[in-house]
């Protein structure tokens, strides 16, 4: 068992693709369960940086097969990613220490 805590990633989340993917600074005017790539919140390029962005700042390493919709399509899918690897439940296993930078 881990007894590291860790933030809700949610939040993080959410200011980071309003600010970095949408250019939005009054917030993710979505609901958690929305689809990136449905809505048009997102390209592929966003996700790239989604996952360079996870990596950094929750400390979790992303391998090539775990990027897929049901872990990166919605700020709930990737919020459980984020928790999963925190707690060495997904696939690899591996974290980081995640960084204290701002998104």
């Amino acid at each position: 068992m881990n007894a590291e805590t860790f933030p809700a990633p949610e939040p993080v989340l959410r200011e980071f693709v309003a600010r970095n993917l949408l250019y939005n600074q009054d917030g993710f005017p979505y609901p958690d369960q929305a689809s990136f790539l449905q809505e048009g919140i997102i390209d592929s390029l966003g996700v790239v940086e989604l996952v360079e962005f996870v990596g950094r700042k929750f400390g979790v390493k992303t391998e090539q097969s775990e990027i897929t919709p049901e872990n990166f399509d919605s700020i709930a899918n990737l919020a459980a990613f984020v928790r999963r690897k925190q707690n060495g439940s997904g696939s690899g296993g591996e974290s980081r220490k995640p960084t204290a930078e701002q998104p």
